[in-house]
């Protein structure tokens, strides 16, 4: 009944609206002073927030780079775009940007044009293992580390500060000593086997150190032939450097340079294996231009192994790719003849 009289005056001319608040049952409901009241409250102006005086774009982006990083995700350039973050660019410490390849100045090409093929003797089914003299000319190693750039060091030391933590100083320099023991031991393999196959898997096989390696390597082993040389020295004459190259044979067919890597990460990539691409390529323009090998390479495989077992990743260097590297090979000797 109620309803049905407040509709009815709600039909009457608007000057009759006032009538609704004099009926007695709908005073209880609406009561006048209630209506006024919430006006006046309504009606008073609301407090800033301080909140509204914060960036959001990067609060937001802030709160979801330190939550969906995990620890054991973290790389360098993650760690590095999260502090971009939290304490903005580094300014004047900022490291330099990797500048672009520099031509080399005194260029020496990578195929010897002047150097005589002799025929191949009878014996040449032995490879060759020169031995590595002791000179004043600097090896392609010692010419490598001391020409890293800034970043390379910047993301060695942080691996190596992260690894004393959790191993204790005492315990970063076992874990070394093993590394260089575990690759001596593979490279020892890998010649028993070039130079007696068939004998040298069976007994390698019960090593526990090398196994795993060499079943890594076992299907790269297959595609291996005309061993010319093992762990064998070689030397510029031109440039005036040296190095101890790990194999020279024929990979499917084509002359190449080995080198052979130990690995605990997966490598699939030439880029993940640093400048161990440049490394092959002094190797090959040595061995080019040195008098003690009757042959030129032209090409260079890095081969990486796995202590698991897990098949290792070889990388193939064609013809152009081995170019592109010595030209940035010759970059690097010339920057570290420059610092001594």
């Amino acid at each position: 009944l109620v309803r049905m009289q407040f509709l009815q005056i709600l039909s009457r001319k608007p000057g009759s609206l006032e009538m609704l608040f004099q009926i007695p049952l709908c005073q209880k409901q609406f009561p006048y002073t209630c209506l006024s009241t919430s006006a006046c409250v309504y009606s008073k102006k609301k407090k800033g927030n301080s909140y509204e005086q914060v960036d959001q774009e990067k609060y937001k982006n802030l709160v979801h780079s330190v939550t969906s990083y995990k620890t054991s995700a973290q790389t360098p350039e993650t760690i590095l775009e999260e502090d971009n973050l939290l304490y903005g660019p580094s300014g004047k410490h900022r490291l330099p940007i990797k500048a672009g390849t520099k031509t080399p100045k005194n260029w020496v090409p990578l195929i010897n044009p002047s150097k005589r093929i002799l025929p191949v003797s009878s014996d040449s089914n032995v490879p060759m293992k020169i031995g590595l003299q002791r000179t004043k000319m600097p090896s392609v190693t010692r010419i490598l580390q001391q020409t890293l750039s800034p970043q390379q060091v910047f993301y060695l030391e942080r691996w190596k500060q992260k690894m004393i933590e959790e191993l204790g100083k005492e315990g970063f320099e076992e874990y070394t000593k093993n590394l260089f023991l575990q690759g001596e031991l593979f490279h020892s393999a890998l010649e028993s086997i070039f130079l007696s196959k068939e004998t040298a898997a069976k007994e390698q096989g019960g090593d526990d150190v090398v196994a795993g390696y060499l079943s890594s390597v076992e299907h790269v082993l297959e595609d291996i032939s005309e061993v010319k040389a093992l762990e064998s020295g070689v030397h510029h004459e031109t440039l005036q450097y040296m190095g101890l190259v790990d194999c020279v044979a024929k990979y499917r067919g084509r002359l190449c340079v080995i080198d052979w890597k130990t690995s605990e990460k997966p490598k699939p990539f030439l880029q993940n294996t640093y400048d161990n691409p440049l490394q092959v390529a002094a190797y090959i323009g040595a061995i080019n231009h040195d008098a003690n090998y009757n042959f030129q390479v032209h090409c260079g495989l890095i081969v990486v192994a796995y202590k698991n077992g897990s098949p290792a990743h070889p990388h193939f260097m064609d013809p152009e790719l081995c170019s592109q590297y010595w030209s940035k090979w010759l970059s690097r000797l010339e920057e570290y003849m420059d610092k001594n």
